[in-house]
């Protein structure tokens, strides 16, 4: 029997997965359609009906192109980094809070603090292992920024930790049964937003991609298979990110329609702010992670704490009396 709920549960998670990077392929024909509307111009609309084939067009594409590396490159952290940068972003998606057990996470929002703080040390590797300038550059400068927010991100999951008394995303959907968190705790909805942008190196913080001055980045001297990677890990990121919102702010029922409807409105969202907002100046970014972001996240997990013991302190004085 335990062999057999193994089996269920790999089987499961591949069918995930496989869902994950559909999504993902179809993400990325929404960008460049809503992108395309922005610019008062049509999007990709030539392959198939309206372009609806085309992600997987650009997949066959990248993926059967020759590989280079450059010839002074580390090769194995050079070859290796992107995988890994997809696994930790695939990996990730396991403490979706499924209503079926798909894994029992009761600490589920510490596997994600971890798998994230891990995909900092893929785009260190990639940057350094290119053996470039313009590379490396960007690679310190994703560490900075995402190190930068991580701090800010904690605090805030801390906060819903001391609210919702547990590690354990499910509970979100219990909390939030009569009336979403975003109702209560709409500031803390916006900065959790943008801290997401700083997170998955989207416009208007993409630092590390920075085409006009870092001819694109840490990811400057990969092609082919290993460039599709990076992009892939980088739009599960924002798929999950996306997710997560849904989860903390809007409701966690993941059995329902209006969730994924929910879902693929933040995602629009980030497409929105792509093509909206100019690209932020480096120090104002770090100015906002420490000066901003780094007081507010304390100050609510202040009020938050401050809240739940005197809530604590007013049903003991009710039992009391």
């Amino acid at each position: 029997m335990y062999f057999v709920d193994l089996i269920m549960s790999f089987l499961m998670s591949l069918l995930l997965l496989i869902c994950v990077l559909v999504s993902v392929a179809f993400l990325t024909l929404l960008e460049r359609k809503v992108l395309g509307y922005i610019q008062i111009r049509k999007g990709p609309n030539k392959v198939g009906i309206m372009g609806i084939p085309q992600p997987f067009c650009d997949a066959i594409k990248l993926f059967t192109k020759e590989q280079t590396y450059p010839l002074l490159s580390n090769y194995i952290s050079y070859y290796f980094s992107p995988i890994f940068s997809l696994f930790l972003s695939l990996l990730v998606w396991m403490c979706m809070p499924m209503f079926i057990k798909l894994f029992s996470f009761n600490l589920g929002l510490l596997f994600f603090l971890c798998c994230t703080s891990l995909g900092v040390y893929t785009v260190m590797v990639a940057g350094w292992s290119s053996n470039s300038n313009y590379a490396l550059l960007g690679g310190l400068r994703a560490v900075a920024q995402t190190i930068s927010y991580e701090v800010s991100m904690a605090l805030i999951l801390l906060s819903f930790i001391f609210l919702i008394g547990s590690y354990n995303m499910m509970k979100f959907y219990d909390y939030q049964v009569y009336m979403w968190f975003i109702l209560i705790l709409l500031p803390m909805a916006m900065v959790w937003f943008i801290i997401c942008l700083a997170e998955t190196n989207r416009t208007p913080f993409d630092f590390a991609e920075g085409e006009s001055e870092l001819v694109s980045g840490f990811n400057v001297e990969y092609s082919s298979g290993g460039f599709a990677l990076i992009f892939l890990a980088e739009y599960a990121s924002i798929l999950f990110m996306s997710m997560l919102f849904c989860v903390m702010f809007l409701g966690c029922d993941i059995l329902s329609f209006q969730f994924y409807f929910k879902l693929m409105f933040i995602s629009f969202m980030f497409i929105w702010a792509r093509g909206t907002l100019p690209r932020f100046r480096y120090d104002k970014l770090m100015y906002l992670a420490w000066k901003c972001f780094l007081p507010f996240s304390l100050n609510y997990l202040l009020f938050i704490i401050g809240l739940k013991i005197m809530l604590f302190s007013f049903m003991l004085w009710i039992n009391i009396s």
